[in-house]
């Protein structure tokens, strides 16, 4: 299924359905030069800290971003409440992953682009670049920000997506897009070259859930997840046997958590393995679906994927 046509089912789906307080309304107003008319600052709404991030970096002081999702706030399950609708009725512009990462939010994102300009920030990746594991339905993988060499095109996105919405401040966004660009690019070497010194048969990468499915094919390490790709999907003990097994047999060194999942699934999982009198130690938390906490160098995009890395490298070199 591509983006586009998972898109349209999606809009033909919930177009009839009316979010209380939320209902149809006129399109945000037009200013000139084809940008929303608004004073003082844009504002912006985010559904995850990644993108807020981004966002951030390249509207600099033009924009007021807010994130909706949190510090170890599991996307995948997340509902939007009430002081979350205030805060997409109140943008000027809203940015969202999509293919499916927000998935108890799709009603709400359908009938706020009635309302607001909405973007996807995914949407201008080729398809051709995008994981469409075979055990995810046919649906793509959204964990796109850990290709990092993926996550510049989504700065584009957003960079275009400002422009777009603030076309008096070009300039300054185009300025500060180009600046955030060469970090990741410089961020995306540095992956590349640390996670190369782990040994290639001790490279193997085992969390919670299976969200780093673009890091493994960037980076060259294999992954493992005991959960799917979604975490509404629930593993079950014959997941966590063949897990068990796996790390038995290949001796692997480490295992991960996750900020924002139950380290229990994890824990279940050195147990299996010190049941068959094996050893596996728990290698440190990585940050999948969510930033560390604000002020802190995980809280943001940048400072998270650079923590994975030497983390991972840490525990398996």
């Amino acid at each position: 299924m591509t983006t586009r046509i998972s898109n349209s089912v999606l809009f033909a789906c919930a177009m009839g359905l009316i979010l209380s307080g939320c209902g149809g309304g006129p399109a945000p107003a037009a200013a000139a030069g084809g940008g929303i008319s608004h004073t003082g600052p844009l504002k912006v709404t985010a559904t995850i800290g990644m993108i807020a991030d981004v966002a951030q970096q390249i509207a600099g002081d033009h924009a007021e971003v807010t994130g909706l999702m949190g510090p170890g706030v599991d996307p995948h399950l997340y509902k939007a409440t009430r002081g979350d609708l205030d805060k997409l009725t109140g943008a000027d512009l809203i940015l969202y992953n999509g293919l499916h990462l927000e998935g108890k939010m799709a009603d709400v994102l359908v009938q706020m682009a009635h309302k607001v300009r909405t973007i996807q920030v995914t949407d201008g990746i080729p398809q051709d670049l995008l994981r469409e594991p075979p055990e995810f339905a046919g649906q793509f993988d959204p964990h796109v920000w850990f290709d990092v060499s993926l996550w510049a095109r989504v700065s584009d996105r957003i960079r275009d997506a400002l422009i777009e919405a603030d076309p008096a401040n070009k300039a300054d966004y185009e300025a500060n897009s180009a600046a955030y660009r060469k970090q990741l690019e410089e961020l995306d070497a540095y992956a590349r070259e640390q996670i190369a010194t782990i040994p290639k048969e001790q490279r193997v990468l085992v969390t919670a859930h299976d969200a780093f499915g673009y890091f493994g094919r960037a980076y060259d390490i294999e992954v493992m997840g005991l959960q799917g790709i979604s975490t509404t999907a629930e593993y079950g003990l014959q997941d966590l046997t063949r897990l068990v097994d796996v790390i038995v047999q290949r001796r692997i060194k480490a295992v991960f958590v996750e900020s924002s999942i139950s380290p229990k699934s994890i824990e279940a999982l050195v147990r299996g393995v010190q049941d068959k009198g094996s050893e596996v130690k728990i290698g440190g938390q990585l940050f999948s679906d969510a930033m560390g906490q604000a002020e802190t160098p995980e809280g943001s995009y940048l400072g998270m994927v650079r923590h994975n890395v030497d983390t991972i490298v840490g525990a398996l070199r």
